[in-house]
């Protein structure tokens, strides 16, 4: 029995041994980056960095939600390393709304929001008096929106800073500006005169952008528009972190970049 006992530990001992290499093994050599998502936009791009990340050892995993403002309550608490679905400005006022510490980590893309043609326009001229023009209303993409129609020439605010629709002060067409859920907008387009929709939006809902009929002008203002990667500050010099930024700022990506969405501008490396 004795020899029976010794002969036990032994094996029990060896095999404990064996599994404390195993997991050593993996930690050392397999980093998990759990990167939070909206939509399915940049699915290309991303199935290509997973499968280069790998190659460095990084094992990247997407964390799909529906919600910006999940996305970011769930990097705040640690849920998801890193995120890649906002810009500056809603970075920005989502730190200032919930005492949040997310900071940028890398540049990603801009994309320029689009006015998309409704019921029988075709043009910037079809649209008449007391039309009906549809645009997002969360706050960051509906002050953006009404600057885009500023921009044309439609309406003047008070200003352009998370503008409503109580701050427009002159309306030439007497147009009806509508905010509604950005995810019903395309189905608006049945039945409106226009309606601003975001890129995520449009490519989801399979919308050709070469359809819109006016394109948000790209100048130095546009900077707080870049979308960007986003992780807590305390995580923000993570050494896998930063090689996930290497990683996406590539010229690699630029090329995917112009084969999927060629309507994006790779950010990290332009002038605006």
């Amino acid at each position: 029995m004795r020899k029976l006992l010794l002969a036990f530990t032994a094996l029990f001992i060896a095999f404990t041994l064996a599994a404390c290499g195993t997991t050593s093994a993996i930690s050392n050599n397999g980093h998990t980056i759990k990167v939070g998502v909206a939509g399915t936009e940049e699915a290309e791009i991303w199935a290509n960095i997973i499968q280069r990340g790998k190659k460095d050892g990084l094992n990247i995993k997407l964390v799909h939600f529906t919600d910006g403002n999940q996305i970011n309550s769930a990097t705040q608490t640690g849920q998801v390393d890193v995120n890649a679905f906002q810009h500056y400005y809603y970075l920005n006022q989502w730190n200032k709304s919930n005492h949040g510490t997310l900071k940028a980590i890398g540049k990603t893309y801009l994309a320029p929001t689009r006015l998309y043609p409704g019921k029988g326009v075709k043009s910037l001229k079809d649209i008449k008096h007391g039309d009906q023009i549809v645009i997002p209303n969360d706050p960051t993409n509906e002050g953006r929106a009404l600057t885009l129609l500023q921009t044309i020439g439609f309406i003047k605010l008070k200003h352009d800073a998370l503008a409503t629709p109580n701050d427009i002060t002159s309306n030439r067409l007497a147009l009806k500006i509508i905010p509604v859920d950005a995810g019903q907008l395309p189905q608006q387009l049945k039945t409106v005169a226009a309606a601003v929709i975001d890129n995520g939006t449009a490519h989801d809902s399979k919308i050709n952008p070469n359809s819109a009929i006016f394109v948000e002008p790209i100048s130095s203002a546009s900077s707080v528009w870049i979308n960007i990667l986003v992780a807590n500050a305390n995580k923000a010099h993570d050494p896998n972190l930063q090689k996930l930024v290497k990683l996406y700022q590539t010229t690699t990506t630029k090329n995917l970049y112009k084969k999927y969405y060629a309507t994006e501008l790779p950010a990290w490396d332009t002038k605006f």
